[in-house]
């Protein structure tokens, strides 16, 4: 029997700060009609001062791992899908498998901003399926929040702060991610940008005047492109699977706009109770939109063990993507003494202490050797 990912454990976490449609009237000329007739969204999460892409990842990880039943040390791989990362190094996925204590897990990042978390399933899948890894976390998590012109409203009303998570595990039973279907188009890159900071646009004072460091977006061409795309990708990702649009019980798309999801389903011609929604209370939280929302429809009793789902995301690259599961759940029953997320937290930051003690001690040995006319590591006599 081939080897399988399944998806054993998801998670979810959002600031507890809501933001509606009424408070943002204050700060831009906005209204509540206004927003919610072309977006769909009545509020949205914003993350505090004290809340980062990292911890918001930490949180939805714990979870996702806690209901798999997984103990972090047993992972072997983390991928941070982000288009807000902590930094542009060290990657935000490194600062999670820290936090969380997974101490042999190799962790990247991966960008493909909105249809990210899609791409990142696909790759945790094919390394499980390949049998390099067995077992995996895949996040989405943002904080474009803090990326947003609020002068703009055409683009500062429309997203929100979150972070969901999925634990990928190696299986020989049939079922999980049964097939995926990813694309980009390079050429529509600039309909959908963050400028600055970057190697084309540093941060200095030019691109500050510019208003470089603000998501810009061409509205109508990406509307355009993402109800075209995400039919298409539905399509092509259920053909794979080798199985029928019929044969889906759930479309799990990215949360951008509920125009074009109603524009979509119109086109898949399948009727929007078969779409899991949650656009009018989270706005668009980019890579999280997808688990944040299998999440509230796994715990409301919506998606079940057994069914088959299509998770679809589109957006800036211009990327699109879709990966088509049958839900299972997790491989074991819970474990009874399981160690609880605050439980790994500490542990895992007595860990990465003892880690940081560690290297100045080394530092200290290091440079007494060197002292002593010894040779220290290759490298030292470049370093200031």
């Amino acid at each position: 029997m081939s080897i399988q990912a399944q998806i054993t454990g998801w998670g979810a976490y959002v600031p507890q700060r809501i933001v509606t449609n009424d408070d943002l009237s204050k700060i831009v000329d906005t209204n509540d009609e206004w927003i919610v007739s072309r977006t769909g969204i009545s509020e949205r999460h914003f993350a505090s001062e004290e809340e980062s892409t990292a911890s918001l990842a930490t949180e939805a990880a714990l979870q996702a791992l806690q209901v798999a039943g997984l103990n972090p040390v047993e992972l072997d791989l983390v991928i941070v899908a982000s288009s807000s990362p902590e930094h542009f190094f060290p990657a935000t996925a490194c600062l999670v498998q820290d936090r969380i204590g997974a101490n042999k897990a190799g962790a990247y990042d991966l960008l493909a901003a909105c249809s990210g978390f899609v791409f990142a399933l696909d790759v945790a899948a094919q390394a499980i399926r390949s049998g390099s890894i067995r077992s995996a976390v895949v996040i989405g998590a943002e904080t474009l929040t803090r990326f947003l012109d609020w002068t703009d409203r055409n683009t500062c009303v429309l997203f929100g702060d979150g972070a969901g998570a999925f634990v990928l595990q190696a299986s020989d039973q049939p079922g999980g991610v049964l097939a995926s279907a990813i694309h980009s188009d390079g050429s529509g890159g600039e309909l959908l940008i963050l400028p600055s900071p970057g190697s084309r646009h540093p941060m200095n004072i030019q691109a500050l005047e510019a208003r470089l460091q603000y998501v810009q977006m061409n509205g109508r061409e990406v509307f355009r492109f993402a109800t075209r795309a995400l039919g298409q990708v539905v399509q092509e990702s259920i053909a794979k699977a080798g199985l029928k649009l019929e044969d889906i019980q759930w479309i799990i798309p990215h949360q951008a706009n509920m125009r074009i999801l109603e524009a979509a389903a119109k086109n898949l011609k399948v009727p929007m109770d078969r779409f899991v929604i949650n656009v009018d209370r989270y706005g668009n939280t980019s890579t999280a939109s997808i688990p944040i929302a299998v999440v509230e429809a796994v715990q409301d009793g919506r998606i079940r063990p057994g069914d088959k789902v299509v998770f679809v995301g589109f957006g800036a690259g211009l990327t699109w993507g879709a990966v088509t599961a049958q839900w299972s759940g997790p491989l074991a029953p819970p474990r009874r003494h399981a160690p609880t997320p605050k439980l790994i937290r500490l542990l895992a930051g007595l860990r990465s202490g003892l880690l940081r003690l560690l290297r100045r001690l080394d530092a200290v040995v290091w440079g007494r050797m060197q002292n002593w006319g010894q040779k220290g590591p290759p490298g030292d006599d470049y370093l200031p």
